[in-house]
């Protein structure tokens, strides 16, 4: 074994080499652990083991301070000095940098930094796994297939700075998505949950939920593009604000690119957003989502600086009380700005007080509405409205007077998500989910599902 193998230990012995102004070092030790399945049987399983390590390395210049910034995987003791000279060469390659801060100091260390990173592994799915087995069994014999995957990841990152920052945190993160299919394939219903620990998740109850959609779907239902009071469910929220989130950097705002400028200068902070009394917030303490407690900056970027790496995060009113709280901002653009520091967090919850489920709303739904399960294919059209569009998927359902009566064709839509705000009439109980669309990137979300009276599917789609 290497002298020097634990995360710690690297992180002090890359610090140790640096001779550039300035060090960050990032240790990312990762573990997961996957199930998949077809057919009613599974396939295949995994566990995997990785390292990344990412030093950013910062010189002082008579113009400003430049960075540089140089990540392998599979690092190793004989790696060290080179990664860091690489970070090195690369700071005095470059121009100043433009986000240029001095870095973090004055955070206490993180209890636990020497200690071994934490792990994830197949046991994980220990209660997890029989209950799948329950539900291919139930699937069988009502004459149906499940098709679908778990994954679980471990991921402990150690910081480590030249300003004398000790800082860790352990992120797991779990998603299962359960795809039910009739026999023919005619048919098809998706659900999806997020988890930290596979402890809350029921694939029993998945299933259920999903053969009664399979049943709705036996009566199909032909209608035309046009504007329907539309169900949006928490997973469609989710994907239609994180996408929000993402493009509400202060920066661009203030110099008029985005929908959240002022018409002739400035933001629309402070305005009212929705006539609902929507908090659209994040939180690395919110329970059973919860996310690093400080900066972790791999790169800069719109939203993200490799200068405040360590840099405290706390609770963020992105939306209170239905008017624009805060735009995302680094150190270097909140200067910019004038605007409060509010860097990126990575969970988001929205609640509008509702108290009903989304089939409380389904029941409550009078005239004809209809029920979406998810999005997909989610592009920007025109980032001064946010303007996007995309495809449904997975099922669209007809209410009538509060039944559902069939499954109808599915629709490209064109909708603004911070438009849809403004003409929500009502958002329901607030809930974990997990984004479609956005799974991949971001899996800590809570969401209401939302009513809105004029939803614009703009034309008819195609795809399942």
């Amino acid at each position: 074994m290497s002298r020097v193998s634990k995360p710690h230990e690297i992180v002090e012995r890359a610090l140790e080499l640096s001779t550039a102004d300035g060090c960050v070092v990032i240790a990312d030790e990762e573990s997961s652990a996957n199930l998949r399945w077809a057919g009613n049987a599974l396939t295949t399983n995994g566990v995997t083991r990785g390292r990344t390590l990412t030093v950013i390395a910062t010189v002082d210049g008579s113009e400003g301070a430049a960075s540089g910034v140089v990540s392998r995987s599979a690092v190793t003791a004989a790696d060290l000095e080179p990664l860091v000279r690489a970070a090195e060469a690369a700071a005095r390659g470059a121009g100043p940098a433009e986000d240029a801060q001095p870095l973090v100091t004055g955070v206490p260390d993180s209890p636990g930094f020497t200690d071994a990173p934490a792990e994830t592994g197949s046991d994980v799915f220990a209660a997890f796994a029989p209950t799948l087995g329950d539900a291919f069994a139930r699937a069988r014999s009502g004459g149906r297939e499940l098709y679908g995957f778990a994954n679980h990841e471990m991921t402990s990152t150690y910081l480590g700075t030249s300003t004398g920052l000790r800082l860790r945190h352990d992120q797991p993160n779990g998603t299962l998505e359960l795809n039910a299919k009739s026999p023919d394939r005619s048919r098809s219903a998706w659900a999806g949950r997020s988890t930290r620990d596979f402890k809350d998740v029921d694939p029993a109850e998945m299933d259920a939920e999903l053969a009664k959609r399979l049943v709705w779907a036996e009566r199909r239902i032909e209608l035309p593009a046009g504007r329907y009071e539309t169900l949006l469910p928490p997973t469609a929220v989710a994907d239609l604000l994180i996408y929000q989130l993402w493009s509400a950097t202060a920066r661009d705002a203030v110099e008029g690119r985005t929908v959240f400028s002022k018409p002739g200068g400035g933001t629309r902070l402070g305005e009212t957003l929705s006539p609902l009394p929507l908090t659209l917030r994040s939180d690395p303490n919110a329970p059973g989502l919860e996310s690093a407690p400080f900066v972790i900056a791999h790169s800069s970027g719109d939203g993200a600086s490799v200068f405040d790496n360590g840099l405290p995060l706390g609770r963020t009113d992105w939306i209170k009380d239905g008017r624009l709280g805060r735009l995302t901002t680094t150190r270097h653009t909140a200067g910019l700005t004038g605007l409060p520091v509010a860097p990126a967090i990575d969970n988001l919850v929205l609640e509008g007080g509702g108290e009903r489920s989304l089939e409380e709303m389904v029941a409550a739904t009078s005239g004809r509405a209809l029920l979406l399960t998810c999005m997909w294919y989610i592009r920007e059209v025109d980032p001064a409205t946010l303007l996007l569009t995309g495809l449904t998927r997975d099922g669209v359902y007809l209410v009538e007077d509060g039944e559902v009566v069939g499954e109808v064709n599915n629709f490209r839509f064109n909708e603004s998500p911070v438009d849809l705000l403004s003409r929500a009439t009502e958002a329901g109980r607030t809930e974990k989910t997990l984004p479609r669309e956005w799974g991949d990137w971001f899996t800590r979300a809570a969401m209401p599902a939302l009513r809105i009276p004029d939803f614009n599917m703009s034309s008819v789609s195609l795809g399942v």
